[in-house]
């Protein structure tokens, strides 16, 4: 039982002499509830949903809208499009406590009780009638559909048990168990992946959204509940698992469609607040900027790349999850290495594919080529939109030449931050680049050694560098082919000599 605020009357007389007289609470229905504090926020100007990010021109004025028609409302959307905490999200607009009959399973309003138990009890003790409280968060009700949900579960059943305990007829009112729905009464109940539940348990919900009741077994219990229903489900359930019956659907008010953070900032905003990334004082992390957006950029790729199935969706999770693992493969360096600041390089995205292919599901040509090569790929599409954002326009002459003229480099995933900055500064010009990454010339080694192989790793997915598990970053092939015509156009048996930057360089 939830505990009773201490400053709240406790029986039926005190509660009509206080704030909650029976004028205010005895005509107001949830849904009439819900939009009287909704309007104060409205005019207060308060955030109707913080932390939903992207929604505020889109879902959030149809949700409001739907709540303001008092409509029971469904969200449609793929997966990872905040549904489900957007629905939760509903409680605030509930008084913050709500009085019912002190020991009612579907929580009776005290001036107008629907359950014979608690008329009972009204009418025998009167205003000494005992009165307990509700908190917002207590007035909602969730359930995942499932096909194995029953009407029992959801509705409720005659309990045989109560009735030979108390000696009462199998029909009488007091002998039933109360379902979810009933539980629920004066909150707000809500069902998520709504295709999943059985059409005859869809079918039970018709009476309770058009006429606000309940009938249990066929014995005549009439409930008429108090309810604001709302749902979520995924399109694509339609077809892979189960529909949503017409008539049920012909009852739900609203249907509000929900989508994927329209721009990259948004997704980022997404991304920041909910992935773990600060890992506490002992493990010191920097993500960098280009880090950052090429995580989310990934998310993007995949929701545009053909082989990537568009029914399923690439939920928002996908970058979430990348960004953690990243965040954990650089902390596993940093430890090895005894260093002091964790920094991700795009190695560690790399590293990251086991949060990559559980989270897309491939079309058949996808299929074919495997889900780590997609995902390979999509990382090197997704390293090239965001080097193109960093260094569209900027020369990359110096760097390419040192590789055409015979070096190479190979890049270790756990190489010390140091070592691996001392032989990227002996290719022309590398790290000068990286001030366009917005670095000074007194940053960590770990945060140089990052930006110094974003470089070579943009260089590498706009195929001006190419890369190998034998001798890492190298020359691209085309570029070799055209450096070896040039070379025998030369005079014949006129070998120059190899200048010391051709020598091969390797870190290992």
């Amino acid at each position: 039982m939830l505990p009773t605020h201490p400053e709240l009357p406790l029986t039926l007389g005190a509660l009509r002499r206080s704030a909650f007289s029976e004028d205010k609470l005895a005509g107001r229905s949830v849904k009439d509830e819900l939009r009287a504090n909704l309007i104060a926020k409205l005019r207060s100007g308060e955030p109707l949903f913080p932390g939903i990010v992207g929604y505020d021109d889109t879902v959030v004025p149809q949700v409001v809208n739907a709540v303001l028609s008092r409509h029971n409302f469904i969200l449609l959307g793929l997966r990872g499009q905040a549904k489900t905490r957007l629905v939760r999200m509903l409680t605030a607009f509930l008084d913050p406590w709500t009085p019912y009959v002190a020991g009612c399973e579907i929580h009776d309003n005290p001036y107008h009780p629907i359950c014979k138990a608690c008329r009972t009890m009204v009418a025998e003790h009167g205003e000494t009638a005992p009165i307990a409280w509700l908190s917002a968060d207590a007035r909602y009700v969730e359930k995942l559909a499932t096909p194995d949900v029953t009407i029992a579960d959801m509705i409720g059943d005659i309990d045989p048990i109560k009735a030979a305990r108390r000696g009462q007829d199998i029909s009488d009112e007091l002998t039933v168990h109360y379902g979810l729905l009933p539980r629920a009464n004066r909150g707000i109940f809500a069902i998520n992946e709504l295709p999943d539940l059985a059409g005859k348990i869809q079918v039970g919900l018709f009476n309770i959204m058009q006429e606000g009741d309940v009938q249990i077994k066929g014995y005549p219990v009439r409930l008429p509940l108090d309810l604001l229903l709302v749902f979520t489900a995924n399109p694509e359930d339609y077809t892979a698992r189960g529909k949503i019956i017409t008539p049920l659907k012909d009852r739900i008010g609203s249907e509000i469609r929900t989508h994927y953070p329209a721009t990259l900032e948004e997704g980022i905003a997404i991304t920041s607040a909910e992935a773990w990334m600060s890992r506490g004082a002992s493990s010191p992390v920097r993500v960098p900027k280009y880090i950052t957006e090429v995580v989310e950029q990934l998310a993007f790729c995949a929701r545009e790349d053909r082989r990537v199935d568009k029914r399923s969706g690439v939920s928002q999770r996908l970058p979430i999850s990348v960004m953690e693992n990243v965040v954990s493969n650089a902390e596993r360096r940093c430890y090895a290495n005894a260093e002091d600041l964790a920094v991700p390089r795009i190695v560690d995205i790399y590293a990251a594919l086991p949060a990559i292919t559980g989270k897309i599901e491939l079309e058949y040509e996808g299929e074919l080529k495997g889900g780590h090569t997609i995902a390979r790929e999509l990382i090197r599409l997704a390293v090239a939109k965001v080097f193109d954002h960093f260094y569209e326009g900027v020369n990359m002459q110096s760097i390419i030449q040192w590789f055409e003229l015979g070096g190479t480099l190979k890049l270790s995933e756990d190489g010390d931050s140091a070592e691996m900055v001392r032989h990227l500064a002996g290719i022309a010009g590398l790290l000068e680049k990286t001030k366009a990454l917005g670095l000074s010339s007194n940053e960590p080694d770990a945060v140089r050694a990052s930006a110094g192989e974003f470089v070579l790793e943009g260089l590498y997915a706009r195929r001006r560098l190419a890369r190998s598990e034998e001798h890492g970053f190298a020359v691209a092939e085309k570029r070799a082919d055209d450096t070896r015509s040039a070379r025998g156009a030369s005079s014949e048996g006129d070998e120059p000599e190899d200048p010391p930057s051709r020598s091969r360089r390797r870190f290992n």
